[in-house]
């Protein structure tokens, strides 16, 4: 299963954000919230957005390859995914609003695409079968 790479790539990503916020928590001696230290702040926002994100790709790449898409279409649907990532958590970290911007673009559209590829290859007759 080639979605199964990207759903790997994805929860390592979101592990490696998972500690970078935990790092900056013993760093700053913050339980809960922020505590006012930006560093903290935008980590925070990185890994929520990527919360936010990561599992509805890696379901719609899976649906994807169970629906019979074209591999090739898997392989760039996940790589314009995480390129809008990065770059998303590229803008963040250099407060560089474009990146942030083209960033969640990008991945809004690859998400956008995975959905519409998704109902290209929907076995249709089976979906709207009365048996």
């Amino acid at each position: 299963m080639v979605s199964a790479l990207y759903v790997v790539l994805g929860a390592l990503f979101l592990i490696r954000l998972s500690l970078n916020v935990s790092r900056l928590r013993q760093q700053y001696r913050i339980a809960w919230g922020d505590g006012g230290f930006y560093e903290l702040q935008i980590a925070l926002r990185i890994h929520s957005s990527a919360v936010e994100f990561i599992p509805v790709a890696a379901l719609l790449l899976i649906s994807m390859e169970m629906n019979g898409a074209d591999i090739w279409l898997l392989h760039l649907s996940a790589l314009f995914f995480f390129l809008g990532r990065f770059m998303h958590i590229y803008g963040l970290r250099t407060s560089t609003p474009l990146w942030r911007k083209n960033g969640t673009t990008i991945s809004i559209l690859s998400l956008l695409g995975m959905a519409i590829i998704n109902l290209i290859y929907l076995p249709w007759d089976l979906v709207l079968t009365l048996r």
